[in-house]
């Protein structure tokens, strides 16, 4: 359940990077609203496995850059990370469309503050409150 709702927070947080964020778009399979829906979510469920699996990969593998850089080569490996949510999605011919590197950047950058916003309210509260 809380990985549906992941995918659900992770696909509202990028139809609103899109309206911010003119380098990325998603590109429906269809102009019905049930298709723009659908493709998010695809999206969305893309992105959270691709960052599951290969973003998990990378922050182990380049542990010393991250502690070179006071993690600021994260802004640069989830752009890698969205850039390839585009790749993949490209391949099933639609889906995320990023028009270049630093677009990517600036999108995950935007995906990932507007998902941390939207994640704070959706968290189940704890008993003690």
């Amino acid at each position: 359940m809380r990985f549906f709702v992941k995918v659900i927070v992770i696909a509202f947080a990028l139809w609103l990077t899109t309206f911010i964020v003119s380098g990325v778009n998603v590109v429906p399979y269809d102009d019905t609203t049930i298709a723009t829906v659908l493709t998010y979510l695809l999206v969305a469920l893309i992105f959270g496995l691709v960052n599951a699996f290969i973003g998990t990969f990378i922050r182990v593998v380049a542990f010393p850059i991250y502690v070179l850089t006071l993690g600021l080569i994260s802004f640069i490996v989830n752009g890698l990370l969205l850039l390839i949510v585009d790749w993949i999605s490209g391949l099933m011919g639609f889906g995320l469309r990023i028009d270049g590197f630093w677009w990517g950047v600036l999108g995950a950058l935007v995906l990932g503050l507007i998902s941390w916003l939207i994640g704070l309210l959706v968290r189940p509260r704890s008993g003690n409150d």
